[in-house]
């Protein structure tokens, strides 16, 4: 057998049905074998990064290890700000990209370069088997990495000799790997301790509480304590009920307005190694003086590891909670859940003044001209489908699309992390391949929708009907606001206009492009025209665009 025949074997003995990537010269011997493996569905991207943004989405929706295929050196090049996103996602995915025939090395053929170097930093593992005996051992090991706790992305070139060389070792798999380690029963308990000493506990959730499936046993153990719950300023999945009255949205990105929102609080708890990724920097700790820390996690590498925590409790997130929620209903005494009850009912008194607070600015702002992007998400929120997942990355009105929608389980909602932009559109073709049956809608700002708009191509040439809609405030707001920020911390004059972040002259026409590449557009600025358009998207049962003009910067 040939070096790809043990690779393409590999991926079927992980139960690996789809790939995302862009065809290149030396991906010949893996294009060449689709041929004979119509099980494998292989998604064509015409951009590399547009291919591993699919890819990791897919991997989160799906549960699945994600595969992509990249074209040498540009091509993973052109990948490397969608792999770092991924790893911050902790996607588990298997990057590969062709190679040049090792035989040429020294002579630095055309497109050649050290890959494994290359995807180093933006991966858990990298490497190129030097033959095809490697092969096999190669794509084990690279399951496994991608698998284990935290998740994310690994690399592996395959050189186009090494793929069609001969070899006795056939593809292996990676085996029963049991993950669910118990933490131990004496940090159960004292977890429960602290929880029943705390008068004001506080939950910060993390994307692991989504992923692993204890989103509702969270729900139980806050209204078992009283607690309120955030969860981080980025997230790739919903871990916590949008709507439930303990949900008190996202935190800040810097650390005095972190212990400043979590100052209330005499308890921590920390689930499903939350990162804390911070924007600007402060003097001091992310937590708050005098609080209480714990952390639940179930990597022994992100323990503690940004700061300094008074508990870590090791052990398998789902089965951690849960063992948490049934010892803290059998210890509780009657003061403790009067406590708890009198939270409970500040709190649903609290969500309503401020529902109803938010329902007032809206109306406050109904008319106004472009459309506020509050109104947009009402309109659109109104009228979609039942069971619709929503894939956001509209940055400047990513608030109002967790206030605006009700993301009630995981799985209804998907974003990216890191920090850089241009994920949503590919990460919705993901999205949408992991859930065939399920409506897809993709918000995008403007500006990351031009990072990769040609994703919107992949969607068409697939037949993905995901509904596209781009809300087009023509400019990049969250720089502008970044600025007056920065002005402000570092005592600059805050006059000044803001330069080249404008997206003017010449306008974007967003409806003109998706139809360029197969979609049906149309652009709408009144708020009142929305809510059909959006029904048209999703009837048409096809790819569908959808620009939205909005305000911008006040």
């Amino acid at each position: 057998m040939r070096g790809i025949d043990v690779f393409m074997d590999s991926l079927a003995l992980h139960g690996v049905d789809t790939m995302f990537g862009n065809p290149g010269t030396t991906e010949n011997p893996l294009l060449d074998s689709l041929i004979d493996h119509p099980d494998l569905k292989y998604y064509v991207t015409l951009h590399e990064g547009v291919a591993v943004g699919a890819a990791g989405f897919y991997a989160q929706a799906s549960g699945k290890t994600g595969l992509v295929n990249l074209h040498v050196a540009p091509g993973l090049g052109n990948a490397l700000g969608m792999m770092y996103g991924a790893l911050k996602s902790k996607s588990p995915m298997i990057v590969t990209a062709g190679q040049q025939d090792t035989r040429m090395r020294l002579r630095e053929p055309l497109l050649s370069h050290d890959l494994v170097a290359m995807a180093a930093p933006v991966t858990k593992w990298s490497a190129e088997p030097r033959d095809a005996d490697e092969v096999s051992e190669v794509m084990r090991r690279a399951f496994q990495i991608a698998n284990e706790e935290p998740k994310g992305p690994v690399f592996v070139a395959l050189p186009i000799n090494v793929m069609v060389q001969e070899t006795e070792l056939a593809a292996q798999g990676s085996g029963e790997y049991l993950r669910a380690a118990q933490a131990e029963q004496k940090g159960i308990a004292q977890v429960v301790q602290m929880l029943l000493a705390s008068s004001n506990p506080a939950i910060v959730v993390g994307d692991d509480v989504a992923s692993t499936g204890s989103s509702q046993l969270m729900v139980s153990l806050a209204e078992e304590t009283g607690a309120q719950v955030y969860h981080e300023g980025l997230r790739a999945q919903n871990a916590f009920p949008g709507k439930d009255i303990h949900n008190k949205g996202r935190l800040p990105f810097e650390a005095a307005g972190i212990r400043r929102v979590l100052a209330p609080h005499d308890l921590i708890l920390m689930t499903g190694s939350p990162e804390f990724e911070e924007v600007w920097f402060d003097q001091g700790g992310l937590m708050p003086d005098g609080a209480k820390t714990i952390q639940l996690c179930s990597a022994a590498s992100r323990a503690a590891f940004k700061f300094p925590v008074s508990l870590s409790l090791l052990g398998d997130l789902k089965t951690s909670i849960d063992s948490i929620l049934r010892h803290l209903k059998t210890t509780a005494g009657k003061g403790y859940e009067a406590d708890s009850i009198a939270r409970n009912e500040a709190l649903a008194i609290k969500h309503l003044a401020n529902v109803t607070a938010s329902e007032a600015r809206l109306k406050s702002q109904w008319d106004y001209q472009p459309m506020t992007p509050a109104r947009a998400i009402w309109e659109i929120s109104s009228a979609i489908p039942e069971g619709t997942i929503v894939v956001d990355e509209s940055i400047t009105a990513s608030v109002e699309i967790a206030a605006g929608f009700d993301f009630s389980i995981p799985g209804d909602y998907f974003g990216g992390r890191g920090g850089g932009i241009g994920q949503g559109i590919p990460g919705a073709l993901g999205v949408k391949v992991a859930h065939m049956a399920r409506p897809v809608l993709c918000t995008s700002g403007d500006g990351s929708a031009m990072y990769s708009i040609q994703a919107l191509w992949t969607a068409a040439h697939h037949d993905l009907a995901i509904v596209f809609v781009i809300f087009s405030n023509k400019e990049y707001r969250v720089l502008k606001h970044n600025i007056d920020i920065y002005r402000n911390r570092f005592g600059q004059s805050s006059n000044k206009p803001y330069p080249h972040m404008d997206l003017t002259h010449p306008m974007l026409g967003f409806s003109e492009m998706a139809r360029g590449m197969g979609l049906a557009a149309e652009s709408v600025e009144d708020a009142n025209d929305l809510a059909g358009a959006i029904k048209r998207g999703f009837d048409s049962g096809k790819p569908y665009l959808i620009e939205v003009a909005v305000s911008g910067k006040q």
